[in-house]
């Protein structure tokens, strides 16, 4: 995304100086000549094609899992959906051009292509972020305003925030094209000219630092109000399994049981036999109790996935907008070398592969109809 550092720090770089003279531009992978690509480049190749299939793969499946599984045809799922579409986007419309770039160290295909590139890159990953944003935020509004928000929580409202999501995305990637204009000669680099400082801090900003916060912020309520949920399941006898009479004392909706029971213990049905009412009181309350495991074991799976997704977004995006916001402002007292750059480039696209696996996988309707979608049923 928004490949911007010094044009020899990788090959998808940015000119910070067009006076810079004194930068290291022998680590090229290729010669200027256009010598052939050596055999780590082939490996390089083959490896960043399988994460881009991959991703393709997955995030499609995603989308066609939604799409055939009327049960998940609910507005938190268009979201996921969404995000599954806007990293579907990445893998297609940004990995495969950035392969050849990032192998081969110069770009050859064009202006016009290197503009569209650029802003498809910039538009589909602040996207894709901001869709982790609106998920967090429908998923914190449904936790602590959970009848209200019932009420609200309908299909146009997921449409608009979807909306305002691409929005805010392209607000963020039009900008350069208004100063970004063709060189004089053969264009050898594609990247966003970061001259411009003031866009550098709007666009770095506006697509990770703010959501980040957001991010962080929303995950950090949800997990209180998680955890206090599975404390008010959680009996309060530590280490003793409550007991039946317990669970009817303590249990709401039995009162009126109990009641009846403290008159009639036994009345015949019409076999004769006698029914205790005691035994349906301890039957129901076995249930209940199995119901607040159940929830108890949801919402402590539900808090951990909210913590492996923000781990996620965190470890893939940070090291690249470290990069992106300091070497603009430091100019020559910095020095990277362009691998380390176009590993944190792609460490920030993996997490177009690595959000429709979290997603998914935490999820047990999901699993479900994603096999059924591959039995073919």
């Amino acid at each position: 995304m928004m490949n911007q550092s010094a044009e020899c720090l990788a090959p998808n770089s940015v000119e910070l100086l067009a006076n810079s003279k004194h930068v290291n531009c022998s680590t090229k992978v290729n010669s200027p000549g256009g010598a052939g690509i050596t055999a780590w480049g082939i490996a390089a190749s083959v490896f960043l094609c399988l994460i881009t299939l991959a991703t393709v793969l997955s995030n499609g499946f995603v989308i066609a899992t939604i799409y055939q599984a009327r049960k998940l045809h609910t507005p938190a799922n268009i979201l996921i959906a969404s995000l599954a579409v806007t990293d579907l986007l990445v893998s297609i419309l940004v990995m495969p051009l950035s392969i050849v770039y990032t192998v081969s160290g110069t770009w050859s295909l064009g202006q016009v292509v290197c503009d569209i590139w650029l802003s498809s890159d910039i538009t589909c990953c602040t996207a894709s972020i901001l869709h982790l944003c609106v998920i967090a935020l429908d998923r914190y509004w449904a936790i602590t305003d959970a009848v209200e928000y019932s009420m609200k929580r309908t299909p146009e409202r997921a449409a608009g925030m979807i909306v305002t999501v691409w929005v805010i995305s392209i607000c963020i990637s039009i900008p350069p094209l208004f100063w970004r204009q063709a060189k004089a000669g053969e264009l050898m680099h594609c990247a966003v000219n970061t001259d411009q400082i003031f866009y550098t801090i709007y666009s770095t900003f506006g697509a990770f630092y703010i959501p980040t916060l957001l991010l962080i912020a929303l995950y950090g309520r949800i997990y209180v109000e998680a955890r206090s949920r599975i404390l008010k399941q959680t009996p309060k006898q530590t280490g003793k399994r409550p007991t039946k009479a317990q669970l009817v004392t303590h249990s709401s909706g039995f009162t009126s049981l109990s009641s009846v029971t403290s008159r009639v213990n036994e009345f015949p049905t019409e076999t004769g036999s006698p029914v205790n009412l005691n035994h349906v009181k301890v039957k129901v309350s076995e249930v209940l109790l199995e119901k607040k495991r159940m929830s108890a074991a949801r919402e402590r799976k539900a808090t951990k996935t909210l913590g492996i997704i923000l781990g996620a977004f965190i470890v893939c995006w940070l090291p690249f907008f470290i990069i992106t916001l300091v070497l603009p402002i430091c100019k020559e007292a910095c020095w990277f070398h362009h691998a380390i750059f176009d590993f944190f480039n792609w460490l920030g696209y993996l997490n177009s592969l690595i959000n429709p696996i979290i997603y998914t996988m935490s999820n047990e309707d999901f699993k479900q109809a994603f096999h059924k979608l591959i039995r073919c049923r």
